[in-house]
């Protein structure tokens, strides 16, 4: 069993830096020819258009011809060559602000630790890290299937004591509005007695996890999920459920509120959070705290510390 779980850490590992390599690969490919994204587009559609010297023009393609083309601004018709352009992408027009684009959130699948039901892209995926030590990963196989997980890097322990996580998740669409998901976390942590205690090498693990069934509602920029699940421990499962509750509502172009909480059969109070995300492109950072919520709330609360970065 110890031999296994080791290769499956190993290869769980393994998939955490090739994700980060792709990462790095990604950011340093060679643009695909512009002329294949160049056309005039529909009603509701506003085109983004970033030059080589770092330009970037919000507006429509009116006409193209072999060398250049025409593009109208807020500020009128421009002339741009074709030569000159880095990259040409098509949003919602309704996605703009006040003028300003603000570009989907990155973030949609998850609060802080719990999933939400909205679910990755086939053949998109993302880095995750939270609080330095619980690195993971997830990919979207297709739009209704993705596979996660990750291993713990505590200092100082050893890596066949390290702490293993796989977390698939299955989801659909069930409106404009609605998703429904069904995420599992196995978990599985190794026995530090013998290490401790004894000079026994004998290894056991503690196998744990749960199954959660959640619900999503709302816009891309402000949602509400809820989600019930259900522990289990060595193949025992437990009766009653765990409730989570929380929520992202985006502020600002580049903020979230973001909060999430936890009502354990087990606890007398419930678990609450709440925070900031903070929001790029690619790129998304939180910043939050935990804390019970009831007589031993403490104020701000225990922090946590996250990031994600989307491929």
């Amino acid at each position: 069993m110890g031999t296994k779980l080791t290769l499956i850490k190993k290869t769980t590992t393994l998939i955490c830096l090739v994700a980060f390599l792709l990462l790095i690969a990604a950011g340093l490919a060679t643009a695909k020819d512009v002329t294949d994204d160049l056309r005039i587009p529909g009603e509701g559609i506003t085109q983004i258009i970033k030059l080589k010297d770092g330009t970037t023009l919000t507006g429509k393609v009116t006409q193209i011809s072999e060398t250049d083309i025409k593009f109208r601004t807020s500020m009128g018709e421009l002339t741009v060559t074709i030569a000159d352009i880095k990259e040409i992408s098509e949003v919602k027009s309704s996605s703009f602000k006040g003028g300003e684009y603000w570009f989907p959130n990155p973030n949609q699948t998850r609060l802080y630790i719990a999933p939400t039901a909205r679910m990755l892209e086939a053949g998109s995926g993302y880095f995750a890290d939270a609080d330095l030590f619980f690195p993971s990963f997830a990919y979207g196989l297709t739009d209704f299937l993705t596979i996660g997980g990750g291993v713990t890097l505590f200092p100082g322990v050893d890596f066949d004591k390290q702490i293993l996580y796989i977390s698939p998740k299955i989801g659909v669409s069930a409106g404009e509005k609605y998703n429904l998901a069904v995420s599992g976390t196995w978990i599985s942590i190794p026995d530090y007695t013998d290490e401790l205690f004894s000079d026994d090498d004998e290894e056991e693990n503690l196998d744990l996890g749960m199954v959660f069934g959640v619900g999503t509602y709302g816009s891309e920029n402000n949602t509400i999920t809820l989600g019930l699940g259900w522990g289990f421990v060595e193949g025992g499962g437990s009766s009653e459920a765990v409730i989570i509750i929380g929520g992202e509502f985006r502020i600002s172009r580049r903020m979230s509120f973001v909060t999430e909480n936890w009502k354990m059969p087990d606890l007398d109070q419930p678990l609450g959070s709440y925070g900031v995300r903070f929001l790029g492109e690619k790129l998304s950072v939180d910043l939050a705290f935990f804390t019970p919520l009831g007589e031993d709330a403490i104020f701000p609360g225990f922090p946590f510390v996250g990031f994600v970065y989307n491929f």
